[in-house]
């Protein structure tokens, strides 16, 4: 796919395009005249207007352009209950949607509910299409993941929203690099995760890194797990990076 515009937010500033709301702009038609006429304020055409004047006419149907991200990416959810059960992990989780454009990211974000209303123990993710939030996918094999940890769930939305922003907007220099990224809804602490392809790439890894507590505004310092230590360790693996 072929990025439209220098970058996502710039792009979205320029269509005046609202976080806010749930339409997908991509598919708005206006259709002027007709609104007019049937509200009363324009008058219907006459009767005795010949048939070749309305050929004649352009139409004023006005179809918005989508703008494409230069990589398209998938939403994935593991619900609580559905691991409970699961014979082995990953198992339970299920691929929601994949997206391309500014449009169908606002569209489908603006109608997930927040993870606040959420049921402890859920899981959403966003990945690079074709990319499964697994460590046992190839890609995402000999990676790991950098963490951040927001006890209060005021600010998880927020930060959640722009690690997805800085993700689809490609505003990683190293976002070559990233697999995606992951919300665990816990407790006692929420965890905002950004899974990355080559954990032996220390540049890489620590640019991105200091970019995403950059762009959040994140203070503490955050840690690299190998996904290959996690798998043999668990919880005590240790941390290879932190910044």
């Amino acid at each position: 796919m072929v990025v439209v515009d220098s970058s996502a937010s710039a792009i979205m500033a320029d269509q005046n395009i609202d976080p806010n709301t749930a339409t997908n702009t991509s598919r708005q038609e206006k259709h002027v005249p007709a609104i007019k006429a049937i509200s009363g304020d324009e008058k219907s055409p006459s009767k005795e207007k010949k048939s070749s004047d309305y050929a004649s006419k352009k139409s004023t149907t006005v179809i918005q352009k989508s703008h494409a991200f230069q990589n398209s990416w998938t939403f994935w959810f593991d619900n609580p209950s559905s691991k409970s059960n699961q014979v082995t992990w990953g198992s339970s989780l299920r691929s929601l949607y994949t997206f391309a454009t500014i449009e169908e990211f606002w569209s489908l974000y603006n109608n997930i509910h927040p993870p606040t209303k959420w049921v402890p123990g859920a899981d959403l993710y966003c990945f690079k299409h074709k990319i499964e939030p697994k460590w046992e996918d190839p890609i995402c094999a000999n990676g790991g993941k950098w963490t951040m940890f927001f006890p209060k769930a005021a600010t998880l939305e927020s930060n959640w929203l722009n690690t997805l922003l800085a993700l689809v907007g490609e505003q990683f220099d190293q976002g070559d690099q990233i697999c995606g990224a992951v919300l665990n809804f816990r407790t006692r602490g929420d965890r905002i995760s950004l899974w990355t392809k080559n954990a032996a790439n220390e540049e890489a890894q620590l640019s991105i890194g200091k970019q995403w507590k950059e762009l959040l505004g994140y203070s503490d310092t955050i840690g690299f797990i190998v996904h290959e230590d996690a798998k043999t360790l668990d919880r005590d693996a240790k941390r290879r990076y932190t910044v």
